[in-house]
């Protein structure tokens, strides 16, 4: 019994862990990159902002989540063309500031609470898991 609860807590804390592993890539960055990284978002024109929401719209996994939302690619082009200025710039920047895949680590965390907790009979929110009370 005494080795069941260890081996639990073990995968566990071993689980929890997985989530929060971050990989890293070195790449070669030109000047002008970081001189366009430097910039604040504000820094940037209206058409420039533009762009990069065009940009931003343009990539495949952006345009998979519009479509699984009913909005066609197209239509994403018209509204980015009809911001205003000002819109466009807060927008921009919005995308700037906004974290790269970090609901996802949320979810995750979330189930893997709630997942030990109802191993150690806390809660029951699971009907697959056993309690080891």
């Amino acid at each position: 019994m005494r080795l069941k609860q260890t081996l639990a807590a073990l995968l566990i804390v071993s689980t929890t862990h997985v989530g929060f592993v971050q990989t890293a890539q070195a790449t070669m960055v030109g000047t002008e990159a970081v001189a366009q990284a430097s910039q604040p978002a504000t820094a940037r024109s209206a058409d420039e902002a533009r762009s990069h929401l065009n940009e931003a719209f343009a990539r495949a996994d952006v345009q998979a989540r519009l479509q699984a939302l009913g909005v066609d690619s197209s239509d994403a082009r018209e509204r980015v063309a009809a911001l205003t200025d000002d819109e466009a710039l807060r927008l921009s920047g919005e995308i700037d500031k906004a974290p790269a895949g970090g609901i996802i680590g949320a979810i995750l965390f979330v189930f893997f609470v709630l997942l030990v907790t109802d191993i150690l009979g806390f809660t029951k929110v699971f009907p697959f898991t056993r309690s080891i009370r």
